[in-house]
């Protein structure tokens, strides 16, 4: 079964400008945690006292999640995270022939000494806990280095190597910069080896196909995605949470697990906190997900939502809606008058035809129509008044 990575406290606060309170680093680890994410990645310790703080509190917490920290490789910083009492530890240190000349001045067979010292003092640190090694930006380092530091780190007691698309590097559509062709080359090569270790992935969305190269990877049979909540991270960030998890449902054969309907939650909490908002046409938890707008589709979904829906909203705790404007028809309005308790005028083909002309003319501000505060007053306008209630006449 497939396992998912959540990186929102980690990577997603890579955002610039991004800062989540330890206590609201634990709501948001809670809210994964409900979802059924695997494992949370909770912080690097090293950067700052504060994250140390944040991810102690979550591996305290008694999450059923793995909880896990970052670092470099380096002794120092694996010591800060392992203080935190996490059961997951991702270690990692680059391969790239560029990088190891120009950063660390040194070559490959020392980087890999390197590697090894870092995974080995870990692993006898603690014996049962999960550690994952990346050769950061895998897929523009050559194989055969990535291939002799991933065999390494695995002997030195790696469990997990992680495939990094640390620039949004991997397409689809060229054989060997695709993430599938990483994922089953690596495997077979540690294979040769009697190395089994899982697989893990972690794309970058700079030409916008994180998604689809971590779906890839998926079908190439890696064991672990990454993932942030609304894409967060460095630069175009990398996997969103809920696009993965819907298009898995779809994908992976034995029954999910995920709970979909707390991800409305989920997103409005790291939105808040975030600073940045939900955009409105962000599939499943955008506010336009399940709204019909344009007269033929509120006409269809009216008698069936299957019509213009391939997702029923209610597996995410939703419903489906429609928008006034100028793309309506005939049918919205009178949808909408129902739905503001109108029932009767819905009848009066005349007065529904003005009402419809009416919102074409509001709708040329270039911006939506609330049905409950507005479409009150524009019945007003033309001159329609609620009947008498408690002894009152009042206009809608």
């Amino acid at each position: 079964m497939i396992q998912i990575l959540d990186s929102t406290l980690r990577e997603g606060e890579q955002t610039p400008g991004v800062y989540f309170s330890p206590e609201t680093k634990l709501a948001i680890a809670q809210l994964l945690d409900q979802i059924g994410v695997d494992i949370i990645e909770a912080g690097n310790p090293a950067v700052d006292s504060e994250i140390a703080l944040a991810v102690t509190q979550i591996a305290n917490a008694g999450l059923k999640a793995k909880i896990g920290a970052h670092s470099l490789c380096r002794i120092d910083d694996v010591r800060k995270a392992l203080d935190c009492g996490v059961n997951f530890l991702g270690v990692f240190f680059s391969v790239s022939q560029k990088r190891l000349q120009q950063d660390y001045d040194i070559g490959l067979e020392k980087a890999i000494e390197k590697i090894v010292e870092v995974i080995t003092y870990a692993r006898k640190e603690k014996d049962n806990l999960l550690i994952r090694y990346t050769p950061e930006d895998t897929v523009r380092s050559p194989i055969e280095n990535v291939i002799a530091a991933a065999s390494a780190a695995v002997q030195a007691g790696a469990n997990i190597i992680s495939i990094a698309d640390t620039t949004g590097y991997t397409t689809p559509f060229h054989q060997h910069r695709s993430i599938y062709y990483y994922v089953k080359t690596l495997k077979e090569e540690l294979a040769k080896r009697n190395l089994y270790p899982q697989i893990e992935v972690h794309c970058h969305n700079d030409r916008g196909l994180a998604l689809a190269n971590a779906l890839e990877a998926y079908r190439a049979g890696s064991d672990i995605i990454d993932v942030t909540v609304m894409g967060l991270g460095e630069r175009s960030g990398i996997v969103d949470l809920a696009e993965l998890l819907i298009n898995l449902t779809d994908m992976v054969e034995e029954k999910t697990y995920w709970e979909l309907g707390c991800l409305k939650d989920l997103y409005d909490l790291v939105s808040e906190h975030s600073h940045i908002p939900i955009p409105p046409h962000h599939p499943l938890v955008g506010k336009n997900a399940f709204t019909h707008y344009a007269g033929v589709h509120v006409k269809a979904v009216a008698k069936d939502e299957e019509l213009y829906q391939s997702l029923s909203p209610e597996i995410l705790g939703r419903k489906s809606s429609f928008a006034l404007g100028m793309q309506s028809g005939l049918t919205a309005v009178e949808l909408a008058l129902k739905q503001i308790g109108r029932n009767e005028l819905a009848e009066d083909k005349d007065l529904v035809a003005k009402i419809l002309k009416e919102i074409k003319e509001i709708a040329k501000r270039g911006t939506a129509i609330d049905i409950e505060k507005e479409l009150p007053e524009i019945v007003e306008r033309c001159n329609i008044t609620l009947p008498i209630t408690n002894g009152c006449k009042v206009s809608v």
